[in-house]
């Protein structure tokens, strides 16, 4: 007996290659940046996720930079540079199609320190308030 219809965890079970193309650009880009670009706007730049589509034709490439370093120019920087990245990745992987690189920004550094500061804040009161 044959089922024509799919149930969640049923099937084909998810493939690990998407992970390790994102892995794998992940790190080129990264060496990339530290290396070989000249762009001032790119100094200090980390990728901190690649996500690559099931299909392997789109890349995600969500990237921070420094605390307090304005993000507008380094995300015109990585745009100006998605075809030497994107020319990159097709000579040093072995892909059958290199994927479009999709650039967006990272905010959890802010995010983290922001919180941060707010426990510090916390921790100061509680202290002034023992004393």
């Amino acid at each position: 007996m044959e089922f024509d219809f799919k149930l969640p965890g049923l099937g084909r079970p998810e493939s690990s290659r998407p992970n390790r193309v994102s892995e794998a650009i992940g790190n080129e880009l990264s060496l990339l940046l530290l290396q070989k670009t000249a762009d001032p706007h790119l100094a200090g730049v980390m990728i901190t996720k690649v996500i690559v589509t099931p299909d392997l034709k789109q890349a995600k490439i969500y990237f921070s930079v420094p605390v307090g370093t304005n993000r507008g120019p380094a995300l015109k920087g990585m745009q100006r540079a998605k075809g030497f990245f994107r020319s990159h990745l097709a000579k040093t992987l072995n892909l059958r199609y290199t994927p479009e690189l999709l650039f967006y920004f990272d905010s959890l550094n802010e995010e983290v320190q922001h919180m941060d500061t707010l426990f510090r804040q916390i921790a100061k009161e509680r202290k002034d308030d023992e004393s």
